[in-house]
């Protein structure tokens, strides 16, 4: 089993998942954790060296642009519409990136 693998793939599924938590709730801390776990899954990317690596980290990035704006639209200027909209980009390029984490796993698996 590769643990740098199931670590950053647990980073990014706990963003996609806090990320839903904040469309669903709302919740400052919600989209606070979902932009954290997210940034950490960035780092994490960074050095991976597999089939769709700079697919995996450009996504990830995506997801990175949109939550922190989110975050500050939430926080400093008030405005609930753009920040859901932002998360809804972000929960976009999660989903995009455990798809290919999907697809990258199978390819792996036929190798074997």
């Amino acid at each position: 089993m590769d643990w740098g693998k199931v670590i950053y793939v647990f980073f990014t599924l706990m963003s996609l998942t806090s990320t839903a938590g904040f469309l669903y709730e709302h919740s400052a801390i919600a989209l606070f954790m979902a932009g954290s776990l997210n940034l950490v899954s960035t780092i994490l990317k960074i050095g991976v060296r597999n089939l769709l690596a700079a697919e995996l980290l450009a996504s990830s990035l995506v997801a990175d642009l949109h939550l922190i704006p989110a975050f500050i639209y939430l926080m400093m200027i008030g405005n609930m519409e753009w920040a859901t909209a932002l998360a809804i980009g972000a929960l976009i390029a999660n989903v995009f990136s455990m798809g290919l984490v999907l697809v990258e796993s199978s390819r792996t698996r036929e190798e074997y």
